[in-house]
């Protein structure tokens, strides 16, 4: 009889279906071929999608089949990206692509990369994700108790004003109300400016705003300008550039118990690989928007860089109030060439 026992405990074990026949609780590791589920709140085709599908290709391809990540695009798993990370820290999900806001509420850290006029440009944001600066951001999140790990950013463009006017410098801004994102540090973006700040109103809601006049204008990348039809009643877009906020790639620690170290390894790489990957599908649908507004015979204004510069120092404040914590993190921001 006890050896029928031992032989059923092994058979089991084996099989993964438990752990340990002497009820000893331990992590257990799939010896079969595993489904994940990804949640991505954007639709299919969206250059975040397409990242999440090649990060599942690489992924089945890497680990030799042993690992299957099933992406769900168009919010079909979590209508929300905060819901999302709940579900994450509770094992229900093993992978989701959020922006990074959301996250910096496990690591106030990475507040930091989300303050407004901090980059250059495109390039600069990515020399310092890239680098030691974003690198060590990730491996604080997953060393957190957030039950997350960071597996890799991802491209979100930069956020312009778009008006019914044309804006050329700070007191331009003045008495304009701009719907902005529900974030108190978007609020006082605008004041800084000489703006109000209007939140509450979604993005399917900004076109009817700014047609009604209850609104000057809002804020977004090229993409959403154009996609949501904006355009065609705010005539300006102010290429200012003021806030980069990259998209990261999670994970849930507790599914990825379920992985071997091995696998794990595998996964964070693949992650890595699809970077360039979704930086260049941004970099697409970006091309593709802009050719649409620019051919509707809207008005394209590039600040000068005098004006920039009047922007950025109007930030101050903001800074004070936000980033009086990162200071260190900041200024190595700045510095990074």
């Amino acid at each position: 009889m006890k050896k029928v026992l031992f032989l059923l405990c092994a058979a089991f074990l084996s099989a993964g279906l438990f752990t340990s026949c002497s009820g000893k609780k331990e992590a257990k590791i799939s010896k079969r071929p595993i489904t994940l589920r990804l949640s991505e709140v954007h639709a299919k085709g969206y250059p975040t999608s397409l990242a999440d599908e090649e990060f599942a290709r690489l992924v089945e391809e890497k680990t030799e089949g042993r690992v299957i990540i099933e992406v769900r695009t168009g919010g079909a798993l979590s209508s929300n990206e905060t819901d999302a990370i709940e579900a994450l820290q509770c094992g229900d999900l093993a992978f989701t692509r959020v922006s990074l806001a959301p996250v910096a509420a496990f690591v106030p850290k990475l507040n930091a990369l989300c303050l407004p006029y901090l980059y250059k440009s495109s390039e600069h944001m990515w020399k310092v994700l890239n680098g030691p600066i974003g690198q060590d951001m990730l491996n604080d999140l997953e060393a957190s108790n957030s039950g997350l790990i960071g597996l890799c950013y991802y491209d979100s463009g930069a956020r312009n004003f778009y008006l019914n006017k044309e804006i050329r410098s700070v007191s331009d801004m003045a008495g304009l109300r701009i719907r902005v994102q529900t974030n108190p540090m978007m609020v006082d973006m605008c004041e800084c400016l000489g703006a109000s700040g209007i939140t509450g109103i979604s993005p399917d809601a900004v076109y009817g705003e700014i047609q009604s006049g209850s609104i000057d204008g809002a804020e977004n990348n090229w993409p959403t300008y154009q996609s949501m039809g904006d355009y065609k009643v705010a005539d300006y877009y102010v290429l200012d550039q003021h806030t980069r906020v990259p998209e990261v790639l999670i994970a849930s620690k507790k599914v990825m118990e379920r992985v071997s170290p091995e696998d794990l390894a595998l996964i964070k790489q693949a992650a890595k690989e699809t970077c360039e990957f979704e930086i260049q599908k941004w970099k697409e649908r970006e091309q593709s928007a802009e050719k649409t507004v620019r051919a509707n015979g809207n008005k394209i204004i590039e600040l000068s860089p005098s004006a920039y510069a009047e922007f950025q120092n109007a930030m101050q404040p903001l800074y004070e109030k936000y980033g009086s914590d990162y200071t260190s993190v900041v200024n190595a921001i700045k510095s990074t060439n």
